[in-house]
């Protein structure tokens, strides 16, 4: 069977033109109709995403998580960076230890308020590769971060498996360097944390692209990633076509990204018109290409 990646669908987010408004008029409908959507569409995780929430976020943290559970049985991914919006909204579910807490970063005071939360709790954690000085800036200084952010939580109690590391997509705009680390870093965590899981928010690489453009950037991303064996990306479950690659239904294509990755290219004149766009969206990716909006057509 081909690889399959654990899909957390984004789309439940403060920022939507669809929900956001609904979260803050607590009117619970849109949620619903949105949670049924993204779980026909193959989500297997909904991340619910409120945002810094700092006026009311210890309220509507419960609210939503209420909301959806009630909804649909999927299992929840909580995203806020309100420490105490996520302790009350991981504490209203009906059972926090199929839910994920997204995310504790290592910075300290996220750390110390949340960890033994998820300690008690027994949920999965999303172990975001943040520091106080921001972003680390290259391979060794995640492997550096997440060595320390991983013993602090196995310290809690939390084992590796239930831990989930981020190393942080960014945008391709900004160029590939910070990708290709994020891979190199991919490769080494078995060795650091045995049995701990990888995921990563897969539409930051698009972050600033136009939108018809974004999924093409999006779906290369995810199998690249694949190479490393990722578990789970939070990702845009109504691209169905992404979905499908999530679930391993596109192996030829699959193959074709990990043998650019490889070295071995192909001759772009034996490409069919679609593992050409595939071929020219890895080699931007990659950094072989310089990104510009126009890379499908050069």
């Amino acid at each position: 069977m081909s690889q399959q990646v654990i899909c957390i669908a984004e789309s439940i987010n403060i920022m939507s033109k669809r929900v956001g408004p609904a979260m803050k008029e607590r009117n619970p409908e849109p949620i619903k109709e949105m949670a049924r959507e993204e779980a026909e569409r193959g989500a297997d995780y909904l991340d619910l995403n409120i945002g810094p929430a700092k006026k009311d976020g210890a309220e509507l943290a419960p609210w939503i998580v209420k909301v959806v559970e009630e909804t649909v049985d999927v299992p929840i991914s909580l995203d806020t960076t309100n420490p105490e919006a996520m302790i009350a909204g991981l504490k209203a579910s009906k059972d926090p230890s199929r839910c994920l807490m997204n995310s504790i970063s290592a910075q300290p005071e996220r750390m110390e308020k949340l960890i033994p939360v998820a300690a008690e709790l027994g949920c999965e954690v999303v172990a975001l590769l943040w520091g106080p000085e921001g972003m680390p800036r290259d391979a060794n200084e995640r492997a550096a971060m997440a060595v320390d952010l991983i013993m602090k939580l196995n310290e809690a109690g939390i084992p590796n498996e239930k831990i989930w590391v981020d190393p942080i997509a960014t945008p391709i705009t900004l160029g590939a360097d910070q990708l290709m680390a994020g891979f190199e870093f991919l490769a080494m965590l078995q060795d650091i944390a045995p049995g701990a899981k990888s995921t990563v928010g897969l539409s930051n690489v698009s972050n600033g692209v136009a939108t018809h453009l974004r999924p093409y950037l999006n779906r290369v991303y995810l199998m690249m990633l694949m190479k490393y064996n990722i578990y789970s990306a939070i990702v845009d479950v109504y691209d169905q076509e992404l979905v499908e690659i999530a679930k391993g239904k596109h192996p030829d294509w699959v193959k074709l990204v990990h043998d650019i990755m490889d070295g071995d290219e192909p001759d772009p004149k034996s490409l069919s018109p679609k593992e050409l766009e595939i071929y020219k969206t890895t080699r931007v990716l990659l950094g072989k290409t310089i990104f510009s909006e126009s890379w499908l057509e050069l």
